[in-house]
């Protein structure tokens, strides 16, 4: 119970939590055990418009039956508090959704963290699983290719496939009716690079277009959004109006932001739901 008390006193500490969602999450006056049910619930609820994308040519088979939320509850209130990033966090959503041998797609390569993290929840001695990296720098890619070199095996290193190429061109290298579980999006400019050389909102939305378009049923979409950078925070409305405009029957989409740290990343999930 300590633990919702504390979550109940977030607005007074000033730390508050922006989750898209319709109902409310902090009824703090029932037992831990129905908060957690209610917290699995609200947080994957949805804005609602209109897109025509049908199912029939993904595989249903191995999809994840709990929310991706499902036991992340001290994560997310571990972030709420600063004590996780919010890259941690999308990292421990991701392992809740994706599966071994599974094709997973990492749409801004950067200095290639993100991308071995993929690597490792996909790779099994099947062989199957494969990670498609994406960035327009070469010098991401670069770094990215010497961080696998160092951490992973000949054989793990040879399920991810690089690709000097915008992110907005994804579905066009990929094999032939191909499913995707997961599409991650770390926004903004390559840590430690020229910061001039960001990611942009129409190529964004391209990008996000193009991964609603192989993600399977029960597949996840992902975004860091960072806004202390110029352009930052024009890209986070595009996002939220890409979002806004997914049909709730076939999307969860929720938002997590701490409205008085003005810079601090926002994470964005879209879900696609497994029965559409």
């Amino acid at each position: 119970m300590q633990s919702l008390k504390c979550l109940s006193g977030v607005t007074n500490l000033g730390q508050k939590l922006l989750i898209s969602s319709t109902r409310n999450i902090l009824n703090t006056s029932r037992p831990r055990n129905v908060f957690s049910c209610r917290f699995k619930r609200t947080v994957l609820q949805a804005s609602a418009a209109s897109t025509s994308r049908t199912t029939d040519a993904f595989p249903s088979a191995s999809i994840p039956q709990d929310p991706p939320f499902s036991g992340l509850e001290d994560v997310l209130l571990s972030y709420i508090f600063g004590n996780k990033k919010a890259t941690e966090v999308a990292h421990l959503v991701w392992e809740r959704v994706v599966r071994k041998g599974d094709t997973v797609i990492d749409a801004t390569c950067g200095n290639g963290y993100d991308t071995l993290a993929m690597l490792k929840m996909v790779a099994d001695e099947s062989g199957q699983g494969r990670v498609y990296g994406f960035d327009i720098q070469k010098e991401a890619l670069g770094s990215a290719a010497s961080l696998l070199e160092e951490s992973v095996n000949p054989t793990e290193k040879e399920l991810v496939k690089l690709f000097l190429r915008c992110h907005s061109t994804m579905a066009e290298v990929l094999p032939e009716d191909t499913s995707v579980r997961l599409v991650a999006f770390n926004l903004g400019y390559l840590p430690g690079g020229n910061k001039t050389i960001i990611t942009e909102s129409q190529t964004t939305a391209e990008a996000l277009n193009a991964a609603i378009g192989i993600l399977m049923p029960g597949g996840l979409i992902s975004l860091v959004v960072y806004v202390g950078h110029p352009g930052g925070r024009e890209e986070l409305v595009t996002v939220e109006e890409f979002c806004s405009k997914l049909p709730v029957e076939k999307w969860s989409c929720c938002k997590i932001q701490m409205l008085n740290r003005q810079l601090a990343p926002i994470l964005v999930f879209l879900f696609r739901k497994c029965w559409n």
